[in-house]
């Protein structure tokens, strides 16, 4: 079994010491910019190259995050922060876009790649793409139960790394355009503002249905690294140091088997949701993994901050020392230590005749042993020292300083960096054709004359007429039903369907597997010219791009495969396993007809047809009336939800006509974009 690595969030300089102090075996942490964090301090340069030296002097590794959406007018200063994580010696990248992946791996060849959880691997199809990508770790989602976990353990090609502390986003990371949509602060941007910790009342439930309690999977650390998991992520840069130290110690004490009841009372303490859940790992959903910030929580931090201080206010002591030191007459005092495989070597006054007292060996290893304060333990100190010398305890003070500084210099282990010039030219596109997806075949209207595709479930396609204009779509959230889905597409192209459309990697990996056609859907986030890129390496055939670019960014967008906008329908703002409806409602009950609302009356419908529940929009993107400011688009996807025949019907007509709307809608974020 490999040795477990605690890793630990560092959103500050503070919260890095207080991790390395406590215990951590590799920290995380952004940069200012390209972060799944934007509102946490951050490291400039200068503090990220001194947080590389001090890990890397206490053998602790730094993952830099550069997991965020990265936009065509932003990959210059992406290039200069891959070059910065050269020249500093970070350890590793996490990575949430496919085409920040790929400049990596050309203008850093020897930089190892992690995926992030927000890339919403799940299945071994989807490490396994992974793994032709480049990269060499995983960080799996949240959602994953025990035995999902060891399936995956047993079939990745790559390392598997597992969130086992803090908060629990009732998303899957990745999937989320809640705060985009509501407000512009983009999730997939490092902005989310956290709307799903407002109040969003399901029929019956908590008034809270979109918020979890903080997860904690601290006491399944050891038989996770049995199934193979190596690496241990503990959630919250921006966290304070106390609660970074106090979950840190926690892990490490979880795998020493020492038990400290006390440190966990402090832990939920200093931060919880009411308590903690193991729900998703234990396969024990619904209403008891909910839970909010309360006042009592609030105020039992308060009590334990100052106590959970003394975990991490003095240096870690982790390295032990040997000193050598010679004091010979008519020689310069000398003193030689050694560290590990590193040496270091001071020379000093020439030594004194003494007046009185002479110098001993025994006053003058006293003082080589106070390291206190330092990395260092004091092991071993050889002396040869004349009779009836003297030498000032200042300078045999000095000399320990010296060579201790010497050895705490640590050279960054420099990786290659060449830079990529990247041409962007924008796509130019044949006739707008309409693409139509919906989500009950029921609803399909019976002319298909002007449709250039449409999608329906996977698994429904024989009750659609025969057609090759017929695809179908993967479900995002796939978790363990991969298998029953390759088989469902088999099935679906011996039907003769020969094109599937997939929000995830993992869709992506069994499309091509049952020798089909993939389309990226809903959920590939694709943001600049270089997923693009990417995703046509990968043999991906049509392209809808995020519904987080604006029109002019989609527009810019350069690549040769056809590609298109959400250009109608009830946007997905939210992929749960956890139907916030079952916390007031049985499924029987419920029929499908679930609605949260808001703390303003507003609707938002659930949808729980792909096996995880979806929450959607309250009003559709409109589009029909703004058709001449759409260009270089080879497709208009139009998404249909609940929508009746009758309306599905007429909002055709309107993209083919150009009418206006009806009712309620949005523009989604064509004109506002998000940060």
């Amino acid at each position: 079994m490999i040795k477990p690595e605690i890793l630990a969030p560092a959103g500050s300089p503070e919260a890095l010491i207080a991790a390395v102090r406590s215990g951590a075996d590799a920290v995380y942490l952004g940069i200012k910019g390209f972060n799944a964090r934007r509102s946490a301090e951050n490291f400039d340069s200068e503090q990220l190259r001194e947080a590389v030296s001090y890990c890397h002097k206490h053998n602790v590794k730094v993952h830099l995050t550069l997991n965020t959406l990265v936009s065509d007018g932003e990959l210059e200063k992406a290039q200069e922060a891959i070059k910065l994580a050269c020249e500093v010696g970070v350890d590793a990248v996490i990575v949430q876009d496919i085409g920040m992946a790929e400049l990596i791996r050309k203008t850093a060849p020897d930089m190892p790649l992690h995926a992030s959880t927000q890339m919403t691997v799940q299945t071994a199809a989807g490490l396994k793409k992974l793994k032709k990508l480049g990269f060499t770790r995983a960080v799996l989602p949240r959602e994953l139960s025990k035995s999902e976990i060891k399936k995956l353990c047993e079939n990745s090609p790559i390392e598997l790394e597992c969130f086992v502390h803090g908060a629990l986003c009732m998303c899957v990371s990745g999937q989320c355009l809640f705060s985009a949509v509501l407000g512009s602060r983009s999730g997939n941007r490092g902005a989310c503002a956290q709307p799903c910790r407002l109040p969003f009342s399901a029929e019956n439930g908590t008034g809270h249905d979109l918020s979890l309690k903080d997860l904690s999977l601290i006491d399944y650390i050891g038989e996770m690294a049995e199934m193979g998991v190596c690496s241990f992520k503990i959630e919250g840069r921006m966290k304070r140091p106390e609660y970074v130290a106090a979950a840190v110690k926690a892990c490490r004490n979880s795998v020493d088997g020492i038990i400290d009841s006390e440190l966990r009372d402090d832990l939920r303490s200093v931060f919880s949701r009411s308590g903690f859940t193991d729900g998703y790992y234990s396969g024990k959903l619904g209403v008891d993994m909910f839970g909010i910030r309360r006042k009592d929580d609030v105020t039992a931090a308060s009590g334990v901050l100052k106590k959970l201080q003394k975990l991490y206010e003095k240096e870690k002591a982790d390295s032990e020392i040997d000193f050598a030191f010679t004091a010979v007459r008519d020689e310069p005092i000398s003193l030689a230590a050694r560290a590990g495989n590193k040496n270091a070597f001071a020379e000093g006054e020439m030594p004194q005749e003494a007046l009185n007292k002479a110098t001993t060996a025994e006053s003058v290893e006293a003082q080589l042993r106070k390291v206190g304060g330092t990395r260092f333990v004091c092991r071993d100190v050889d002396i040869e020292l004349d009779d009836g010398l003297f030498i000032p305890v200042s300078e045999i003070n000095r000399l320990r300083r010296e060579v201790i500084e010497k050895l705490d210099e640590v050279r960054a282990e420099i990786k290659s960096f060449t830079p990529e010039f990247i041409q962007l030219r924008p796509h130019i596109s044949g006739k707008k054709r309409l693409i139509c997806r919906f989500a009950d075949i029921d609803n399909i209207p019976e002319n298909w004359d002007y449709i250039e595709q449409v999608i329906v479930p996977l698994g429904e396609e024989r009750k659609v007429k025969k057609s090759l204009r017929v695809s179908v779509e993967v479900p995002r959230g796939i978790f363990s039903s991969d298998e029953k889905i390759l088989e469902q597409l088999k099935s679906a192209k011996a039907f003769g369907i020969m094109e599937a459309w997939a929000g995830t990697l993992d869709g992506v990996a069994l499309i091509q597997k049952a020798g089909m056609k993939a389309n990226a859907f809903v959920g590939t986030n694709v943001f600049n010219s270089l997923t693009v890129k990417a995703l046509e390496n990968m043999g991906v055939n049509r392209i809808l791009l995020s519904p987080e670019l604006t029109l002019s960014q989609a527009q810019a967008i350069g690549g040769e495969a056809p590609r298109g906008i959400f250009a109608y329908g009830r946007l997905p703002l939210m992929l749960t396993r956890n139907c916030p409806q079952k916390n007031g409602k049985t499924c029987a009950e419920c029929k499908r007809t679930g609605r949260l609302t808001d703390r303003r009356g507003i609707e938002f419908p659930i949808d729980c047809h792909t096996g995880c529940s979806e929450i959607l929009n309250s009003v559709p993107v409109y589009m029909a009336d703004r058709l001449g400011e759409i260009r270089n688009m080879d497709f208009l996807l139009l998404y249909f939800t609940d929508e009746s025949k009758e309306k599905t019907a007429f909002v055709i007509q309107d993209y083919i006509r150009g009418g206006k709307p009806k009712g309620e809608f949005t523009r989604g974020l064509f004109y506002r974009g998000v940060e």
